[in-house]
């Protein structure tokens, strides 16, 4: 049979129904309310994860689904959180700072009155000088701050249709979406040659030397403060100073007074708390059982990350996707359909600090992509849909050099170009997120083209990212279009047809 056949054409009757209640009768923003401002950030491992993850295991139970459950990984590390945050500068006046604790960072152990230092140690012999003269202290060290003045807002883009023309063009597949997180802003760790500093030097360093706080610069301006991790979550990590991720026009008028010799004091009160009794990651999984004699055994998921950073409520990032992919199994069920293969949800945990959720399901389910020893179900899961781009409404879909799903996919798009999609398939990869460890391992995996709105410049790890970014109805035009694809994923006679291998990355290991 080849890849696309007449029946790949969508049932109008269901295709109907689908839209109808997902268009006119979405619960998508409640769903979001509480994944966001009920449950709160969702950073790896903490109890706002677990908040939602238990708020969504008993949705999809409310809704009808089976097997569901918050699903054991394997060992991730120290959950973190964020109890109190209070700084502020009280001398030479009175002036209250944007700043997040870094993540995985400890708190003041109360509250702390303390002078602001410039730090500068290029090297190690620089170190020596600061020796005993750190303790009790705020440091800051000499960054430049951001070269923009933005002349210009930032403003949210739609994808202009002659970019997703271009997408359309034959071209070998390339990566896409940049990476999912890592360490942002700096601290001047300047130095050349082999007496280089290590960031990892300088921050024991000023553990050792009991120094109170740590300022460092945070990406962002106008306010906005992109987070980090200023620690390791697992529980060998270092200790490190209390940090404080800065707003860049905060840091510069702190830095500005001390450099130029004008005492500056701060009043400061950070109390985080790590979690360490249950050091294990978690995902929510549910399930539409098959009911086809023949196919029921077979699979296709959908899903995306549930975990967010911590300086907001993780609203684009990726409230927006776990919203959408939990809202298209309420529309599935809602609608009654009964569906030849089982189609399984699955919200993942720990993709900020490199996928690791997704990844390690994929591992205890399916096969090691290292070696690409596969077991028994990586042969019976049709497709893997993900979203984990923002709020943006799809406009098409990345084939992950999948190219004989395009056509299928164009067919399966076509009822939503009045909602805003178009029929465009890309060839190119795109990357740093859940669907490539299927990808890996031979599952065919997929992320949907998404309008970019202000996603990469505003939201994305930043403390603007809460439920008030979100787009009702480009949530509601998402949760659609997945239900739909989900749905003919399920009924389609074959599955979808699969590239080949990869060869393993790791053939000594076999």
């Amino acid at each position: 049979m080849s890849a696309f056949a007449q029946s790949d054409k969508p049932d109008p009757a269901v295709t109907a129904r689908i839209k109808d209640e997902g268009m006119n009768h979405s619960q998508v923003m409640d769903i979001a309310f509480h994944l966001t401002d009920v449950s709160g950030p969702r950073l790896a491992g903490s109890p706002g994860l677990k908040r939602a993850q238990d708020w969504a295991v008993n949705q999809l139970k409310t809704w009808g689904m089976v097997n569901t459950k918050r699903e054991d990984w394997g060992k991730f590390g120290k959950g973190w959180e964020v109890q109190k945050n209070y700084a502020a500068i009280t001398v030479p006046y009175y002036h209250t700072i944007i700043a997040i604790p870094r993540a995985w960072t400890p708190g003041t152990n109360g509250p702390v009155k303390a002078e602001v230092v410039l730090f500068k140690a290029d090297s190690l012999p620089d170190l020596a000088k600061y020796k005993g003269q750190l303790k009790g202290k705020v440091i800051i060290t000499d960054v430049a701050g951001p070269a923009e003045q933005n002349f210009t807002r930032i403003s949210a883009v739609r994808t202009a249709d002659t970019t997703l023309a271009n997408m359309e063009k034959p071209q070998a597949a390339r990566g896409g979406r940049g990476g999912a997180g890592g360490p942002g802003g700096g601290r001047g760790r300047g130095g050349a040659g082999g007496n280089r500093l290590t960031a990892l030097q300088i921050s024991d360093f000023e553990a050792q030397e009991g120094a109170a706080l740590v300022l460092a610069q945070a990406r962002g301006t106008d306010g906005t403060v992109f987070t980090t991790n200023g620690a390791n979550y697992r529980d060998t990590a270092h200790a490190v100073s209390p940090t404080l991720e800065t707003s860049a026009e905060d840091y510069q008028r702190i830095l500005r007074l001390t450099k130029n010799g004008v005492k500056v004091t701060m009043d400061v009160d950070i109390k985080t708390e790590f979690f360490s009794k249950d050091e294990d990651g978690y995902n929510v999984i549910g399930e539409i059982p098959g009911t086809d004699p023949n196919l029921k055994d077979q699979v296709v998921m959908l899903g995306g990350h549930l975990d967010s950073w911590h300086g907001a409520t993780g609203g684009t990032d990726n409230g927006a996707g776990s919203a959408v992919m939990l809202e298209a199994m309420r529309i599935l069920s809602r609608v009654g359909i009964k569906p030849r293969r089982t189609i399984r949800i699955a919200l993942w945990s720990s993709e900020e600090q490199g996928e690791f959720g997704s990844e390690n399901y994929v591992k205890n389910h399916f096969g090691d992509s290292k070696t690409m020893e596969l077991k028994p179900d990586q042969a019976k899961v049709s497709a893997y849909y993900n979203i984990d781009n923002g709020t943006g409404k799809i406009r098409g879909i990345f084939l992950q050099g999948n190219e004989a799903a395009g056509p299928i996919f164009k067919q399966w798009l076509a009822p939503f170009t009045d909602i805003g999609a178009t029929t465009t398939t890309t060839i190119r990869n795109t990357g740093s997120t859940d669907h490539v460890a299927f990808d890996n391992i031979g599952i065919p995996g997929f992320q949907f083209i998404q309008d970019g709105i202000d996603y990469n410049s505003r939201t994305h790890h930043s403390n603007q990212d809460t439920y008030d970014k979100l787009i009702p109805e480009d949530l509601k035009q998402m949760a659609t279009i997945v239900a739909s694809f989900v749905y003919n994923t399920a009924q389609r006679d074959e599955m979808i047809p699969r590239k080949p291998l990869r060869k393993p990355t790791d053939p000594t290991s076999r």
